[in-house]
């Protein structure tokens, strides 16, 4: 799949940000889009906020570049 095939669904949407450790926000959404993709839907944004951050792999905080992606895709 084309890395930057959904940026122009959230914008401004960095995906080359550096988050932790050598991690990029990319690296974060394509990690955490098949489980995504598995889960949906979600009924609210609270519930999808802390989802997100529990499926991110090794780092737990809110990145809101991830969040706002998939908070987008999800329509909510």
């Amino acid at each position: 799949m084309d890395r930057d095939k959904h940026i122009w669904e959230v914008g401004d949407l960095d995906r080359n940000k550096h988050i932790w450790e050598g991690w990029t926000v990319g690296d974060f959404i394509d990690d955490v889009e098949p489980i995504f993709d598995m889960c949906a839907p979600f009924h609210d944004k609270k519930s999808l906020k802390h989802w997100v951050a529990q499926e991110q792999p090794y780092y737990k905080k809110h990145i809101p570049e991830v969040y706002n992606y998939f908070l987008q895709k999800s329509g909510l």
